[in-house]
């Protein structure tokens, strides 16, 4: 038995001190597996099993069980963390645009990035479980809140109904074209990361134009200058 093993046995801690130590071990030890099991979907695919995951974790399927309940509780946990790293990728990018439609495009790329660093992760915390009850929707109502943020600069105060009901349709539109983009065949016709997140934030910007009371700052239909040329990033490891 390895020390981590060993250190996932059930203890009974006392109380102040060793408690709080207790609980601090604990959660450091599950973000240690959260990591581990991050990686062997990453190099194993979305279908791996949890006899597999802990194995590559070098430890039992029971360990996995005792931190996270099941495979729901540890898909969760795994989009938890990936949600968290998009999030800051996101502020970095979103950070240095100058205009809303440079904040959302920003945000957009940032969210395509994240799928094609990794899409056997990105399938695994995206996955509806069998358990409706726990299904991780709330992956994507997070995404909407960040996606309203630009918005409501671009839009007036008037405008209180489109930013109630824009972001869950946002996130349904780069959902579903970033996840056909993700899975279709190379080809020359396939555009690259930059084109398509470019292509979606104009299919978005064009949907509530006609609402905006400000500038427009690189809408659908104005100068907003060349895009960029961005390669696909590299695979992720972590």
């Amino acid at each position: 038995m390895n020390q981590s093993t060993a250190n996932d046995a059930v203890a009974s801690p006392g109380v102040d001190g060793r408690t709080a130590r207790w609980a601090s071990h604990r959660e450091e030890r599950r973000a240690e597996l959260v990591r581990a099991a991050r990686r062997a979907v990453h190099r194993l695919g979305p279908d791996v099993p949890m006899e597999d995951i802990a194995a590559a974790a070098g430890t039992s399927k029971s360990v996995f069980y005792r931190y996270f309940r099941d495979k729901a509780g540890l898909q969760a946990a795994m989009g938890s963390l990936v949600l968290a790293q998009m999030q800051e990728r996101i502020a970095a990018a979103a950070a240095a645009a100058q205009t809303p439609y440079e904040g959302l495009r920003a945000m957009v790329a940032a969210y395509l990035g994240m799928a094609a660093r990794s899409p056997h992760v990105y399938e695994f915390v995206t996955r509806v479980p069998a358990d409706p009850d726990r299904a991780f929707g709330s992956f994507f109502d997070a995404v909407g809140s960040m996606i309203q943020a630009p918005m409501a600069r671009y839009l007036g105060p008037a405008a209180s109904a489109t930013l109630d009901y824009w972001p869950p349709a946002a996130i349904g539109l780069v959902r579903a074209a970033g996840e056909r983009w993700l899975t279709a065949a190379p080809s020359a016709h396939k555009p690259s990361l930059d084109d398509m997140a470019g292509l979606i934030t104009d299919w978005l910007f064009a949907g509530i134009a006609a609402q905006a009371t400000g500038p427009v700052g690189g809408a659908a239909g104005a100068d907003h200058g060349p895009r960029p040329a961005a390669p696909l990033p590299p695979q992720e490891t972590r």
